[in-house]
């Protein structure tokens, strides 16, 4: 069975994670494909969360999904997939900061005295919700995504995957090898940095923050699918 007839026989969207691992690992490519819509927006959040600029955060996070492509045989299950991909993708980031010689320590960021002025003003909503006011909610969300952006990075990559992706306290901590009381640690001093900042529309903004959805989501899924098209196949 050639890998097109392969890819005809699934419904990926169907699968779990564990299958389409499989499937891929058997040489079927489509289902990359659907584990990369699956995992696009966390890992474009993550990467981001790290270098902070949308257009580098999309080369890094193509790279990681090559990277990823090439050893999806050493794909054991012992983390969930999201977990496994996430961690290539920061490893990927953080070694682009390397290269810029720009990186900062994560004790420099715990010890500073000065994070709490890190945060942007950020004023309260007056008057109730208005979900018609679109352009209001945009704003919103972009306000908000400017306060993350002005966490300390040991507190962002933090909040990023416990309050915008919804990660649980082990998977965060799997995901930035850390331990679980740090993240703990971590998440209420995000919270408490940004609560001034946010007050009560960081509900109604956080779910639509750092958008990976659409025409960017779908312009660099046929990305690296070109490119593992090149590739002889995993590893």
């Amino acid at each position: 069975m050639t890998t097109q007839q392969m890819s005809a026989a699934h419904d990926y969207a169907a699968l779990d994670d564990a299958a389409l691992v499989r499937c891929v690992q058997a040489g079927e490519r489509g289902a990359f494909r659907q584990i990369m819509k699956r995992c696009n927006q966390r890992m474009f959040r993550m990467v981001r969360g790290v270098l902070q600029n949308d257009s580098e955060a999309e080369d890094v996070v193509q790279e990681a999904y090559v990277h990823a492509f090439e050893n999806i045989n050493g794909f054991r299950g012992d983390a969930s997939l999201a977990t496994w991909l996430t961690r290539i993708a920061l490893n990927e980031a953080y070694g682009r900061l390397r290269r810029r010689r720009e990186t900062m320590t994560i004790d420099r960021f715990e010890t500073s005295e000065a994070a709490s002025d890190n945060v942007l003003s950020f004023p309260n909503r007056s008057g109730g919700d208005d979900p018609a006011d679109v352009a209001a909610r945009a704003q919103l969300r972009h306000l908000l995504e400017r306060a993350v952006d002005g966490l300390p990075e040991a507190f962002r990559m933090v909040y990023l995957l416990r309050e915008i992706e919804g990660c649980t306290v082990q998977e965060t901590a799997t995901a930035l090898g850390l331990r679980v009381e740090t993240v703990k640690t971590r998440l209420h001093r995000a919270r408490r940095l940004l609560r001034n900042a946010i007050s009560d529309s960081i509900g109604a903004a956080r779910g639509d923050a750092f958008q990976f959805l659409g025409a960017r989501c779908e312009r660099m899924t046929e990305a690296v699918l070109m490119r593992i098209g090149r590739h002889p196949g995993p590893a």
